[in-house]
């Protein structure tokens, strides 16, 4: 299992806009129609990355814990669906409908969208707070699978929290590590 970390985009950096597939409606939504009145957290996920799995309980409750709070929850997959069809839209339906996802699952198709974030691994994770400005990107925290460390989600938990009591978040933050996203072959890197 490959573990590529998090590229770090600056912290203050707008949020990229989009237009993206949600994969349960069929609606296009932007980031308009996505963000929180707080907060707005993007993941950048696919169906087949272990360490994706490994997660994807923890960030429905979290999503769910949050929203209420003004928070939303933004998945997004860019993976080359040529050669990673598990990733395709129709079975990113299948997967947020049995994982119970309560956020949209997005099909980022050019990967224009991925590469707007620099988003390098999954999962990825970014923070924006209520004017779309990053304040965290990097690890869910330290759970790995194979480590033995409980996945509690705690750096986004500390920085989502921090931010709904105005307190600083801590300029700290660990990279994310996951599968590298499965870039189409005009999209190398």
């Amino acid at each position: 299992m490959a573990q590529t970390p998090s590229n770090m985009l600056p912290l203050g950096t707008k949020a990229p806009d989009f237009k993206l597939l949600d994969t349960v409606s069929g609606e296009q939504l932007t980031l308009d129609d996505c963000k929180g009145i707080k907060a707005t957290v993007i993941m950048f996920i696919c169906n087949h990355c272990p360490f994706v799995i490994h997660v994807n309980s923890k960030l429905v409750e979290l999503a769910k814990e949050y929203k209420s709070k003004g928070i939303n929850f933004v998945a997004i997959s860019s993976n080359d669906v040529e050669r990673y069809p598990q990733d395709g839209p129709k079975f990113m339906k299948e997967r947020a409908i049995d994982e119970v996802y309560i956020f949209p699952y997005l099909f980022d198709s050019s990967q224009n969208v991925a590469r707007a974030y620099d988003a390098a691994c999954t999962p990825d994770f970014y923070v924006f707070d209520s004017h779309l400005k990053l304040v965290y990107r990097g690890q869910l925290d330290d759970s790995r699978p194979g480590n033995d460390i409980p996945v509690t989600g705690k750096d986004i938990v500390n920085a989502l929290d921090a931010l709904l009591t105005n307190h600083p978040i801590s300029q700290d933050q660990e990279p994310s590590i996951g599968c590298n996203i499965k870039w189409r072959p005009e999209n190398q890197k």
